[in-house]
């Protein structure tokens, strides 16, 4: 995949208002920590996460997506019928149908010729989106479109919580403790020909994606019966085996990703990697050879925001001034399934 006439107008986020700090999560599971003889604070020190953010109860993901995307829209000039396609790529949607896309289009006056849908891919989703935009503007078919998305992570941890205080197992604590890492928030990224106007757009120069399918087993998240004539959410992963394959497939993507896109290892400026923790963010740097002075994170204060947690890292690392113009990106994205993906970016 390469792009001759892609650019990236803005990108931009909503924050979720709750903060919910690590040490509120174990108070609320003393109990299992107790019966299972689990010292207080091994969750931040196995993951290096703080704090995470949660909507308010019964938020809606559209209102989240298009607030952001209003933001990118008023930031740009780019009005809503210029965008000639609008996709919404969030593991959480709030229907199976109609797409969740179709709410925040109405939500921002974006309708008639515009194509508008859902895309799902785990944490990828984001960067699916950004490819599908990017060949409809390379085949000119449209001048400019919006990525958006919205996680919530307050109810799947509620329902875990719950149930791993019902049944406090290690077995289950293990396999739910990514569950617990999980935060909100919401992002929108605005892609166009460059035509707009818009000073410094940044360049999309292209990307490359692998997959190792084999592996779709590690981290499963779904509504199963509960075994009373009801359904329920759940969600288990293998932690250690999500990260040791992931890595793996990182490592061959990194390698076809550079001479792909014509980069050496060390004229890559910054790279904005998935935020999942601290023993993922170093393992995968470790095995990249990528210096850690190079990568910005979120997942101390965010936590892992799905498909939110690399654009909205992005996001935050421009307004910090560590993004500069110029600079060669790399957005590094791995997601459950497994599949990993790799976009740079001129910025």
């Amino acid at each position: 995949m390469n792009y001759r006439k892609v650019y990236i107008e803005a990108l931009d986020y909503e924050l979720a208002p709750v903060v919910i700090s690590t040490s509120d999560l174990e108070a609320r599971l003393e109990p299992l920590y107790r019966e299972l003889r689990i010292a207080p604070g091994q969750l931040q020190a196995m993951t290096g996460i703080r704090e995470r953010r949660w909507w308010e109860p019964g938020y809606p993901l559209s209102q989240g997506a298009a607030s952001a995307a209003r933001k990118v829209l008023a930031a740009t000039g780019v009005r809503a019928g210029d965008i000639g396609a609008l996709i919404y790529t969030g593991v959480c949607r709030e229907q199976f149908e109609p797409a969740t896309a179709c709410r925040v289009a109405d939500s921002l006056g974006v309708g008639g010729d515009t194509a508008i849908y859902d895309i799902s891919n785990a944490c990828l989703g984001v960067l699916n989106g950004i490819l599908d935009i990017a060949n409809r503007i390379e085949l000119g078919q449209i001048r400019a479109g919006l990525v958006v998305s919205c996680e919530s992570a307050r109810e799947i941890n509620e329902v875990m919580i719950a149930r791993m205080l019902e049944e406090r197992n290690m077995q289950h604590f293990a396999s739910a403790l990514a569950t617990l890492t999980g935060g909100s928030g919401a992002v929108a990224v605005l892609l166009s020909d460059g035509s707009f106007g818009t000073e410094a757009p940044h360049r999309l120069l292209g990307g490359i994606a692998k997959s190792a399918p084999q592996h779709h087993n590690l981290c499963l998240w779904g509504v199963n019966p509960d075994g009373k004539g009801g359904y329920r959410q759940s969600m288990s992963t293998d932690g250690v085996n999500v990260m040791n394959h992931g890595v793996e497939l990182g490592r061959r993507t990194w390698e076809a990703f550079l001479p792909h896109v014509g980069w050496q290892a060390e004229q890559v400026d910054r790279v904005i990697c998935h935020q999942v923790g601290s023993a993922h963010q170093n393992m995968i740097l470790k095995t990249l050879g990528i210096p850690a002075d190079k990568d910005f994170t979120t997942y101390e204060f965010l936590g892992n925001m799905g498909t939110v947690s690399l654009p909205l890292t992005a996001a935050l690392a421009v307004e910090r001034d560590i993004l500069l113009t110029g600079d060669k990106v790399a957005f590094l994205g791995i997601g459950s399934g497994l599949n990993c993906m790799m976009l740079a970016v001129e910025w």
